[in-house]
């Protein structure tokens, strides 16, 4: 006997994507208003009818699509294009920032004192007309 999964079991990946998205069985329970165990069996589940696995894509914040799309292979390639992506745009790649945060800080700093200074003549001026 097989204990190979079946490439279109809802229930699998239903439990797969709660994973991933780090939420208990308890917790998809409560957003659903049923109990764990009927998480269980949905899981267990090869179908499921299109009206709860609705309910279940909007709980988990997916689309029906997604759900029955899903694979591991496909994750892993979102990731992996994700990263490649960022680091390609220089989202992460510290060699294309375009100006000196150091000196963006000293900017700052000196126009503070400049108003402060500003703030300083104003008073003095306030206290000789007196």
């Amino acid at each position: 006997m097989s204990t190979a999964t079946k490439p279109n079991h809802i229930g699998r990946k239903i439990s797969r994507i709660r994973e991933l998205k780090d939420m208990k069985q308890e917790a998809l329970a409560q957003a659903l208003g049923i109990s764990q165990q009927t998480i269980s069996a949905i899981e267990n589940s090869e179908t499921i009818e299109d009206e709860r696995l609705l309910e279940v894509a909007q709980a988990l914040g997916v689309s029906v699509e997604a759900i029955k799309n899903f694979t591991e292979e496909n994750m892993i390639n979102y990731f992996n294009s994700f990263y490649d992506n960022s680091t390609a745009n220089g989202i992460n790649n510290p060699v294309n920032c375009s100006f000196n945060p150091l000196d963006k800080v000293i900017e700052l700093y000196e126009r503070m004192i400049q108003t402060e200074k500003e703030k300083v003549e104003y008073l003095e001026k306030l206290l000789r007309e007196k």
